[in-house]
């Protein structure tokens, strides 16, 4: 199998270098780039073409939050991880919002980064369902609230009924095979309709379907 192309963006060049030589020691990854600040993605992507970016959320330039932003608006946009110091962090969710498939800490276990790595390029996000709301309820948002829960209603009544059952089975963290079994469906059926939400919300990745899920109050039986 091909190697996980990583592109690692931070303006701390010792970080860099750690992180290099803690991901680059796995086998099934590769380190095609070092950026310091968000001004040099752009280009450096359409350079080294990279599965995966490794982001800093706070870069003096362009922080990792707008570089975020203008990279998942690209066709074939890579993956975006985000490395943060804090957990709860305004910035982080704005990022998970923008498309990012997750984030890490900076003190994370190297073991758990190069897990996080590998589950990124697979399609999968790096973290819960359960993590998000409590990020989210952890963070004060921009919007009001209610205002917000409106519009993700809106937005959520684009989707037909068996859409938005698997549209809050994946706010609920539940596998294909999980929401299959739920809802007495195939894996294969589920997964079209995973794509078709993704598809009708604009939408790229199943952390954004959650997201979603959760400012319209549907999710733990909210709302």
């Amino acid at each position: 199998m091909k190697p996980i192309r990583l592109l690692l963006v931070d303006d701390d060049p010792l970080v860099r270098a750690g992180l290099s030589f803690m991901l680059g020691g796995a086998d099934d990854i590769e380190i095609v780039g070092e950026a310091g600040d968000g001004t040099e993605v752009a280009p450096l992507v359409g350079e080294v073409r990279p599965d995966v970016v490794l982001m800093d959320i706070r870069m003096p330039t362009m922080d990792g939050l707008a570089a975020t932003e203008a990279l998942r608006k690209r066709p074939g946009a890579p993956e975006v991880i985000v490395l943060t110091t804090f957990h709860a962090d305004e910035q982080v969710l704005r990022a998970l919002r923008a498309g990012a498939a997750g984030f890490v800490l900076k003190d994370t276990a190297p073991a758990q980064i190069v897990a996080a790595v590998r589950a990124v390029a697979a399609g999968e996000p790096v973290l819960s369902p359960t993590v998000t709301r409590q990020l989210i309820s952890q963070v004060r948002s921009d919007d009001p609230q209610l205002d917000r829960k409106r519009r993700a209603l809106a937005r959520l009544d684009l989707l037909g009924e068996r859409e938005r059952e698997v549209a809050v089975a994946v706010g609920r963290g539940g596998s294909n095979a999980d929401i299959a079994a739920q809802l007495f469906l195939s894996v294969a059926t589920v997964k079209a309709h995973v794509s078709r939400i993704l598809t009708k919300l604009d939408l790229n990745n199943r952390v954004q379907i959650a997201l979603l899920a959760h400012d319209a109050g549907l999710l733990d039986g909210e709302g």
